[in-house]
């Protein structure tokens, strides 16, 4: 992981960030009076949750998804509060000693954040819908079974809450550190200053912002809605319409992409997030992990090797396959218990991937490893005296900024963990006819999770890149539990997105550290998000459910969302 290189000359070290682009964007002072608990910020920040929970997830059925995320509230929000802090009455109730009001000032920058918190979990800290909706939707439209209300609601809420105790748990090695910056926290900190600082400078943040906003939604007209073409352009292809091996070639969305380009800013943005957030040196590590693997194992593999017979199926899908490179019929092979019936998988033949697909799997499983390997070496000796001093090393200004609240009990955690396992087991012992996964599976799943929780935010922290564990946990379920396939995704979900939503819990509360909301406030608004978010998660996937008919077409395969790896 390479370093930042720090100027420090001239700068009095207990007052400034050691990092740059912190000292840069991040205010090194506080206003602890400015009130959070507001009626402003309960009711703007539950109605965004709501919104945006249920929007993402019927939207998440499309084939092309949809995705509103949380600056679409944060700036949405923005003109709202102030309107209320305009209109609402000032008066001061009280409820025996406790005191209030609907309007106790201006609208101000923390009791935004909160709002955007709220937000955020509504969409999925920024995925759109929650990942376990796609076990359910798996069950009902892929294998055409049932599954009860209680299983369901059980499973999408407790694959997200069990995050909150890894959180809980490495907070102090992820959050306190300078070093962890958190880059995707600086841009929202960015914007958060725009938005409400005034600036006099021709140049300043909020008419750069106004501007940047008029300009991408303006052109954004043509890509998204005049001329879709212009998400995709592949020159090859439109030299040579006919050829298969040019469309293999050329094409930027079911081949190499090679010669093909985008005016969309979507597209650019889509999978690996935006290269404006990413520091340099990942994005030049991503760039030659990707040329390597793309532009010379992938063509080397499928022309020239036909590694696994790679050319009777196409070179770049998702999809499964059987020997003759037709689309393999999942639902015959399994039988009334949701297992694998051998016989028929046998008269079926074995299943193929894509090349593509059979060696990003591949990689992935290194790139898993690689990722303690890497911890291990560039982070070790922090992490360790991280574990032996506490919280007795040096802190810098916003770290000392943020010890005039109080701290959040690691009790609080541990409660969450334990009341999360504990309703887990309870899906997992009671109901396991409906899910498969077994109570050990669980446990296995939660310490794999909590494993692999510690060096994936380091990395996340400091390249802006999550590693997900979604592939390695497949193939770890596969091998000791076969022929089960609910098992095997529940597995996955368990131990893949309760490592990846303490991942966005800890990336959240860097935020909150760097804007200096109180951290109990943080706790409570996620909390109270992530369960407003999971219950409107399910009425957006049923009301989905209930229009599938009129979606056929546009209705992007459960299955095939869930096993890309990530």
């Amino acid at each position: 992981m390479a370093s930042l290189e720090i100027d420090t000359e001239n700068i009095e070290d207990d007052e400034v960030s050691p990092i740059e682009e912190v000292r840069l964007t991040v205010l090194n002072d506080d206003d602890p009076s400015l009130p959070v608990w507001t009626f402003r910020m309960w009711f703007l920040g539950i109605i965004s949750c709501i919104l945006l929970s249920f929007l993402n997830t019927f939207f998440s059925y499309r084939t092309e998804p949809l995705i509103i995320s949380m600056i679409s509230v944060q700036v949405a929000t923005l003109p709202v509060g102030r309107f209320m802090a305009n209109v609402l009455p000032t008066r001061i109730f009280r409820i025996g000693s406790m005191e209030f009001s609907l309007n106790p000032g201006p609208f101000n920058m923390k009791e935004h954040v909160l709002i955007s918190i709220f937000a955020n979990a509504g969409s999925a800290f920024g995925g759109g819908s929650a990942y376990a909706v796609g076990i359910v939707d798996i069950i009902k439209a892929i294998y055409h079974r049932q599954i009860s209300f209680l299983a369901s609601w059980i499973l999408v809420i407790t694959t997200q809450v069990l995050g909150y105790g890894w959180a809980g748990i490495l907070k102090k090695y992820v959050i306190e550190p300078a070093e962890m910056w958190w880059p995707s926290s600086l841009v929202q900190v960015s914007l958060f200053r725009a938005l409400h600082e005034k600036e006099n400078s021709r140049n300043s943040r909020g008419k750069f912002f106004l501007i940047a906003l008029v300009c991408s939604f303006s052109w954004y007209i043509f890509p998204g809605y005049l001329f879709p073409t212009l998400s995709n352009i592949s020159l090859l292809c439109l030299a040579f319409p006919k050829s298969v091996t040019a469309q293999q070639i050329g094409s930027g969305m079911k081949g190499l992409g090679i010669a093909s380009f985008t005016t969309d800013w979507s597209v650019v943005a889509s999978f690996l997030g935006s290269p404006l957030v990413t520091p340099f040196f990942a994005i030049l590590n991503v760039f030659v992990g990707y040329f390597a693997v793309v532009y010379l194992l992938i063509p080397g593999a499928y022309w020239g090797l036909n590694l696994y017979n790679a050319k009777t199926f196409p070179l770049f899908s998702s999809h499964l396959f059987d020997r003759g490179g037709q689309t393999y019929n999942v639902s015959a092979i399994v039988n009334d218990k949701f297992e694998i019936n051998l016989p028929a998988y046998e008269n079926q033949g074995h299943i193929y991937l894509s090349i593509f697909f059979a060696l990003t799997y591949g990689l992935n499983f290194a790139a898993v490893v690689a990722t303690l390997t890497h911890v291990g070496v560039f982070n070790g000796k922090e992490i360790y005296e991280r574990f032996r001093a506490s919280y007795k090393g040096k802190p810098d200004i916003h770290t000392r900024l943020m010890r005039k609240y109080k701290a959040i009990p690691n009790w609080w955690f541990y409660l969450m963990l334990v009341l999360s396992l504990a309703l887990s087991l309870v899906l997992c012992i009671f109901m396991k006819d409906q899910v498969q996964l077994p109570w050990w599976g669980l446990i296995f799943a939660a310490a794999l999770a909590l494993i692999f929780t510690l060096p994936i935010s380091i990395i996340t922290a400091t390249t802006n890149q999550t590693p997900g564990l979604n592939v390695i946990t497949e193939y770890i379920m596969g091998i000791i539990y076969p022929g089960r396939p609910i098992a095997n995704v529940c597995f996955k979900t368990y131990g893949y997105i309760s490592m990846s939503q303490a991942v966005s819990f800890l990336n959240d509360f860097k935020l909150g550290h760097y804007m200096k909301v109180p951290p109990r406030s943080m706790f409570i608004v996620q909390l109270v998000g992530n369960y407003s978010w999971n219950n409107q998660h399910w009425g957006g996937m049923v009301a989905a459910d209930d229009h599938q008919e009129h979606m056929r077409g546009s209705v992007t395969s459960p299955e095939q969302s869930m096993d890309m790896p990530r």
